[in-house]
C-alpha cells in the first residue's frame, strides 16, 4: 500500500494540465553528437555544463513536470555543490532515470533490434531512488518496411517493456514505457499506423500479463507519421487524426497519461503535430510531451559552449516549452514561433 502510494504521489506531481516531460537522458555518444553540432567536446565538465543549465531555467516548472535524466546527470552537482536531481525537485519538476542499457540486433531477426537492460534493474532502480529519481524510462524500437517489425520483434520489445514495468512498481518507481515507431524510412503514413497499432495492441496485452497496473504508469508513444524519406508527407491535421485514432483503438483509458516524443522531428513539427493531436476529440487521457532534442535544440544553439551565452539558451528553452505546454492543451499558434 505504500509503494502504491508513492506511486500516485508521483503520477500526481508528473500529470499536470499543460506540463510536459523534458528529455534529457541522451547516452554518452549521442550527447557527443549534439554537442559536435556546435563545437563543443563532449566532456564530463560540459556535460555537467549543459544539463545545468538546463534545469535551472527560471521558470521552466511552469511548463516541465518532470525530466528524464542520464545515469551520470544523478551523480553531478550544480555550481554550488547541490545535486542536480535535488535542484529539479526544488524548482518543482520531478526528477526521472532512463533505465535501459541500448538496443542491439535482435537474433534469428534481420533489420530488427532489441533493448538490453532488465539484469540487476531492481537494484539499480534502488540506487536511483537514493539519489532522487521518481520514476524511470524504458525505450524499445521498431524499424519499419514492407516487413518490419517482425512478429517476433514486436513480442519480445513488449515483454521487456512490460518486465522492465512491472520491475519499476514493485520497487516505487513509476515506469514510462517507450515503444518507438522510428520515422526513419520511406514508409507511409498508412503503414506507421499499421505498425503502431500492431505494437501498442501487444505492449498492452503484455502489460496486463506482467500485472502492471495501468494507473500507476505513463506512456510515450511515437505519432502516427509517414517515413522521413516518403514521397507525400501526411498533413498535420491527418497526422493528428490518426494518432488519435490509433491510441483509442489500443490505449486503455485506464492509462495516466499519454506523453509523445519527438522522433526526429523539428522543433516547430513537434509543437504543431502536438496541437493537432489535442485538436481531436474523443480522448480520454492527457495528451502532452516528453522531448529531448524539440525541446534541447533552440537552446543548444544559443549556448556553443559558452558560459555568457547561458542566459539567451535559457530563454530559449523556456520558449519552446512554452510553446509545447500551449500545443498540449491544443491552443498552439504557429505565428508565435517568429515571436522571443
Amino acid at each position: 500500500m505504500q509503494t502504491e502510494s508513492a506511486l500516485q504521489s508521483t503520477i500526481d506531481a508528473i500529470v499536470q494540465d499543460g506540463k510536459g516531460l523534458l528529455a534529457a537522458d541522451e547516452s554518452g555518444p549521442t550527447i557527443a553528437k549534439r554537442f559536435k553540432t556546435i563545437d563543443v567536446e563532449s566532456t564530463e565538465a560540459n556535460r555537467r555544463a549543459w544539463r545545468h543549465l538546463l534545469l535551472s531555467t527560471p521558470g521552466l516548472s511552469q511548463y516541465v513536470s518532470g525530466v528524464i535524466l542520464y545515469e551520470e546527470t544523478l551523480g553531478q552537482c550544480a555550481d554550488d555543490g547541490e545535486p542536480l536531481p535535488a535542484l529539479a525537485a526544488r524548482l518543482g519538476i520531478v526528477p526521472g532515470i532512463k533505465v535501459d542499457t541500448g538496443k542491439i540486433a535482435l537474433a534469428h531477426a534481420e533489420g530488427d533490434e532489441i533493448t538490453q537492460g532488465l539484469d540487476g534493474l531492481a537494484g539499480r532502480l534502488e540506487k536511483y531512488k537514493t539519489q532522487g529519481a521518481r520514476f524511470a524510462k524504458w525505450r524499445a524500437v521498431y524499424n519499419v518496411s514492407d516487413t518490419l517489425p517482425s512478429r517476433l520483434a514486436i513480442e519480445a520489445n513488449a515483454d521487456s517493456l512490460a518486465r522492465y514495468a512491472a520491475i519499476c512498481q514493485s520497487a516505487g518507481v513509476v515506469p514510462i514505457v517507450e515503444p518507438e515507431v522510428l520515422m526513419d524510412g520511406d514508409h507511409s503514413i498508412e503503414r506507421c499506423a499499421q505498425v503502431t497499432q500492431a505494437v501498442l495492441h501487444e505492449v498492452f496485452h503484455a502489460l496486463h500479463r506482467h500485472h502492471v497496473t495501468l494507473e500507476l504508469m505513463l506512456l510515450k508513444p511515437s505519432m502516427v507519421v509517414a517515413g522521413k524519406a516518403h514521397v507525400r508527407p501526411a498533413s498535420v491535421r491527418e497526422a493528428g487524426e490518426r494518432t488519435v485514432a490509433i491510441l483509442g483503438r489500443t490505449v486503455p483509458p485506464a492509462v495516466a497519461g499519454i506523453y509523445f516524443l519527438s522522433g526526429g522531428q523539428t522543433p516547430e513539427e513537434a509543437s504543431a503535430h502536438l496541437d493537432a493531436i489535442n485538436r481531436v476529440g474523443r480522448r480520454p487521457w492527457p495528451l502532452s510531451f516528453s522531448y529531448g532534442r524539440a525541446l534541447q535544440e533552440p537552446a543548444l544553439a544559443a549556448w556553443r559552449g559558452m558560459a555568457a551565452n547561458v542566459e539567451a539558451a535559457q530563454q530559449a528553452l523556456l520558449k519552446r516549452a512554452r510553446l509545447n505546454s500551449a500545443a498540449a492543451r491544443g491552443a498552439y499558434d504557429a505565428s508565435d514561433e517568429a515571436r522571443a
